[in-house]
């Protein structure tokens, strides 16, 4: 089982980017509806809470509050590229220090942060998410090597 103790607290913190930051490139990706979607990234780490136990990784990961800071971004293709180098940095460091069923579930949480935020509020047509964070998601299934 791979934790916290495995990581420098540099390696910890890009591994712990990774979730709130694909929320946040679904969030910004289209406009609108900002406190819902950042309030739904929350509540996915409050869901995987309850599966405590499942994961340690992914135990320690949600344990603490998730860290977004948009601020530092000038456009929404500056935060969407950083958050995706961000992504792929901490997978190729996962794939040197944790199991290949924990990468997979930390894969898996990404993408349920995505989604999550895609689906906070109902876009036009009763649709879940628009096209452009449809795309979003995507971009981050692909970095993540998996499907949307």
């Amino acid at each position: 089982m791979t934790s916290k103790a495995d990581f420098t607290e540099e390696e910890w913190d890009l591994v712990r980017e990774g979730p709130p930051a694909a929320g946040l490139i679904v969030s910004t990706a289209e406009r609108g509806g900002t406190f819902r979607e950042a309030f739904s990234i929350a509540k996915a780490y409050t869901e995987a809470r309850k599966q405590h136990g499942a994961s340690q990784l992914l135990d320690e990961i949600v344990s603490a509050k998730p860290d977004m800071d948009r601020s530092r971004f000038s456009s929404f293709s500056e935060l969407k590229a950083h958050g995706l180098s961000k992504l792929q940095e901490a997978l190729a460091l996962l794939d040197q220090k944790a199991t290949p069923e924990e990468v997979d579930d930390y894969k898996g949480f990404v993408l349920s942060v995505a989604n999550h935020v895609a689906e906070a509020k109902t876009e036009e047509g009763d649709q879940p998410a628009t096209d452009s964070e449809r795309a979003a998601i995507d971009e981050i299934a692909a970095t993540l090597g998996q499907t949307a």
